[in-house]
């Protein structure tokens, strides 16, 4: 049974600490999916917004004058992208954590640090990470340490930038066009969740258009 103890409600500012308690309990696999979208636990909200059109460094915030923020119902609502929130030094022992894993079937994991020093082809990968594309699965990405943003696409194929920092669990899912940059700090390491073995190989646009798994992408968000 997954209990949500603490719901983080976003605010326009998205920069403040806020809290409200709540009872609500998830007793199936559609409520924890539903559910998920919010932070768990006593948190500094993450920060989502449109991207301007600029060919400028990736690694800048990219924000539009004046910025347009996304709250996490609009995430989840123009996307389907979930969002939570963990301990990153204690997720190990964590509840929660373990629950969403076992509800959810997430049956491998490993870790990735990016940086200069520690991943090898640095400058393609980080390239290939930029170019727009599509998965076949779900990609989950729990932040233990630094920063970096996943842009996703909206339903009007507009680029919505989500950042994510230490604590952040984000789970965007198959079929929707996307892509990651670091920020100017240029580092982020992440534990990645898989169902079953991995599947590594990028789909990308335009030649992801009409995958049957961006084809039920779509037809799975004109059904919400």
């Amino acid at each position: 049974m997954y209990r949500k103890i603490i719901d983080c409600v976003c605010k326009a500012n998205f920069g403040e600490y806020y809290q409200t308690k709540s009872s609500q309990t998830a007793n199936t696999d559609t409520d924890l999916a539903l559910q998920s979208h919010h932070a768990v636990g006593y948190c500094k909200m993450v920060r989502a917004w449109y991207m301007d059109d600029s060919n400028a460094d990736q690694r800048e915030t990219h924000m539009l004058d004046p910025p347009v923020f996304v709250s996490l119902d609009e995430l989840f609502e123009k996307c389907g992208v979930e969002y939570m929130k963990f301990n990153a030094d204690t997720w190990e022992t964590n509840v929660e954590f373990a629950e969403l894993r076992k509800k959810r079937g997430y049956t491998y994991e490993d870790l990735c640090e990016i940086s200069r020093e520690t991943l090898p082809d640095y400058d393609n990968k980080l390239k290939n990470f930029y170019t727009e594309h599509i998965h076949s699965d779900e990609e989950i990405r729990f932040v233990l340490e630094g920063c970096g943003y996943f842009d996703v696409r909206d339903s009007d194929d507009r680029w919505i930038r989500v950042e994510v920092s230490k604590d952040d669990l984000i789970i965007v899912p198959a079929g929707i066009y996307h892509r990651f940059s670091l920020n100017t700090d240029n580092y982020i390491k992440v534990k990645r969740l898989f169902v079953g073995e991995p599947v590594w190989t990028p789909i990308n646009r335009p030649g992801a258009d009409d995958h049957p798994v961006r084809q039920e992408y779509l037809k799975r968000m004109q059904s919400c």
